[in-house]
């Protein structure tokens, strides 16, 4: 029986009280927390057990809990107490401690044990001799994760239940209607529009929107990020459903283009958005012709003065200036509604943004200091190839992403990325327990996956030692499907603590934290970069209609997978598999 099998349907309370004592907090927690749990079948021998003993079955038990930092409760008195089996002297990986005696016994010995109810020594979970099972039980993995939690709070609230970010907003899901015009669309499609060109035999058989982007001298970091962003469903969708419209946008803004206005040096910046829009419906017209993307450049010039000139300039530096540009054109009292963590401020965040949860906590008491930021995208080191593999690989990213030792992939940058990383000497916190600075263990998770999910990869290193910069040249591999549920909050919180009978921080309905069911992502872009810091060129691999394309500045040429796979990854961008959709109006 696993904890990963049940179905646990949960909603955040919008009223918790932030300073309550811990006793408080964690109850009110699961009375409002828990609206409809699917718990498992209750085992007949733990019932027999809790019957015969009231409510002290587990009161002695509970006292001998220990907590290690970012680690699994355990039920040894001493860290580096060994157990070892009564029955044939070793010591298994798995241990078993008896509830009526002292016995301890392997799982090879427990079926044979005269007493049914054990508990595993190192995770503090109740476990079933006679059905050779772990057992679940409420009032002890409560208890459990009290005591787990009480050396990590300060009498506020705990860390499963953490408050999710003030901007974070309840959102009704809706189940995907394709739209079908009216009869009245359909008059006005007639009149106003004209199809776009097919795949004929004099035309091109590549997919209408997919065409080349002239070079402007030293753009193709602007052309490559430009290709991901065009063919990104959401922003592509989002764009030529004219969620954006210039003429709105220029008439709401005061912005008016006539000869006498375009002399005034006080004239607002363009929009970005706007110029961004005309982008997509140049893009997506239905000619072949390798486009050119000036008005856009002086467009982003306009927002981003460092970056404006005609040297090569960072691809990825450019995506997050161009978003940045995106989001100042969105109201003030929008902004202020809409905070870029809950990722509805703009249509950047809407796709882009997703919140990162960090949590800090004290070597020598335990107390865990938990912030929650939100990003964009999520910057990786490549692993040190004599590092080799750094977690098990999970085999529902397929079989082409396999960990070999020496070999540098996408899932290893982000083990190392949500793996414990203990602070050195000179990052010593305040713990507010101690009073001291201490030294600590840090984590990183993912509390909410974006629609779209940029990995970038650090292959450009500056030294100030030395006062040099290199391009790191290592290959790495990278999955086609990936699964992001092992980096998620509610995962990472689920191994510290143990399999329990309720859910942690990400599990349930919030829509404002990701769950299993949307950590399904696919690969439909590769931005690269060969050649050397200060003399490379950049280009994109597309994905679309199952097929793969190069895109070179104004050269688009079909390839295949496999040149894909071996090409050398300077960003990634991944899409949700099954996206959910809001419901319009005031729901």
């Amino acid at each position: 029986m696993k904890l990963q099998n049940l179905t646990l349907t949960t909603t955040m309370s919008s009223n918790s009280d932030h300073q309550s004592h811990l006793h408080r907090s964690y109850a009110s927690n699961q009375q409002q927390q828990s609206k409809a749990v699917i718990v498992p079948t209750p085992c007949s021998h733990l019932t027999e057990f809790k019957a015969g003993r009231g409510a002290t079955a587990f009161g002695k038990l509970l006292e001998g809990i220990r907590v290690r930092p970012l680690g699994r409760a355990s039920v040894r008195g001493e860290a580096f107490q060994v157990f070892r089996c009564g029955a044939c002297g070793k010591v298994p990986p798995r241990l078993y401690a008896c509830l009526s005696c002292d016995a301890v016994v392997c799982d090879v010995h427990a079926p044979d044990h005269e007493h049914e109810i054990a508990i595993d020594v190192d995770r503090a979970e109740l476990f079933c001799c006679s059905c050779g099972d772990q057992v679940y039980d409420r009032d002890f993995d409560s208890a459990v994760v009290m005591s787990q939690t009480a050396a990590a709070t300060l009498g506020g609230c705990n860390s499963l239940c953490a408050p999710p970010p003030e901007s974070l907003r309840k959102r009704r899901r809706v189940d995907y209607r394709p739209w079908t015009p009216d009869s009245r669309e359909r008059a006005l499609l007639g009149s106003h529009s004209s199809l776009l060109p097919g795949n004929n035999e004099d035309l091109s058989s590549f997919p209408v929107g997919l065409k080349g982007l002239n070079n402007l001298g030293n753009t193709c970091f602007m052309n490559s990020v430009l290709q991901a962003l065009l063919h990104t469903p959401p922003l592509r969708n989002y764009f030529l459903s004219d969620r954006h419209n210039g003429f709105v946008c220029q008439q709401k803004n005061g912005v008016n283009y006539n000869k006498n206005e375009r002399k005034n040096k006080n004239l607002q910046k363009l929009c970005l958005a706007c110029d961004t829009d005309a982008l997509f419906s140049a893009v997506f017209s239905g000619d072949r012709k390798p486009y050119s993307p000036a008005k856009f450049l002086y467009s982003w010039w306009q927002h981003a003065g460092n970056l404006a000139s005609y040297e090569q300039q960072d691809a990825h530096e450019f995506f997050i200036s161009m978003l940045d540009g995106i989001h100042e054109k969105v109201d003030k009292d929008e902004r202020k509604l809409h905070s870029q963590g809950s990722g509805a401020c703009c249509i950047a965040h809407r796709v882009f943004s997703g919140i990162l949860r960090s949590d800090v906590m004290c070597t020598a008491c335990g107390f865990t200091s938990t912030t929650y930021d939100p990003c964009i995208d999520i910057s990786l080191d490549l692993v040190p190839t004599h590092e080799g593999p750094t977690k098990t690989l999970h085999s529902c990213n397929g079989n082409a992403e396999s960990i070999n030792s020496g070999v540098s992939t996408l899932l290893g940058c982000l083990d190392r990325f949500t793996r414990p990383e203990r602070l050195g000497s000179d990052q010593k916190f305040f713990c507010q327990q101690c009073q001291v600075r201490q030294e600590s263990l840090k984590q990183m998770s993912i509390r909410k996956l974006p629609l779209v999910s940029c990995f970038h990869i650090k292959r450009f290193e500056h030294s100030p030692i030395r006062n040099m910069s290199r391009k790191v040249d290592r290959y790495m591999q990278f999955p086609f499907s990936l699964d992001m549920s092992p980096y998620l909050s509610s995962s990472i919180l689920r191994s510290r603590f143990g399999n329990r009978i309720f859910g942690f921080d990400g599990d349930g309905n919030d829509p404002d934290c990701s769950n299993e069911s949307t950590s399904e992502f696919e690969l439909f872009a590769v931005v690269t970069h060969r050649g050397k810091l200060d003399a490379g060129h950049y280009s994109t691999y597309l994905r679309l209609s199952n097929q793969w394309y190069k895109c070179d500045d104004a050269w688009v040429t079909e390839v295949n997978e496999n040149i894909v796979r071996a090409a050398q990854g300077y960003m990634m961008f991944y899409v949700q598999k099954m996206l959910y959709y809001k419901a319009s109006g005031s729901s």
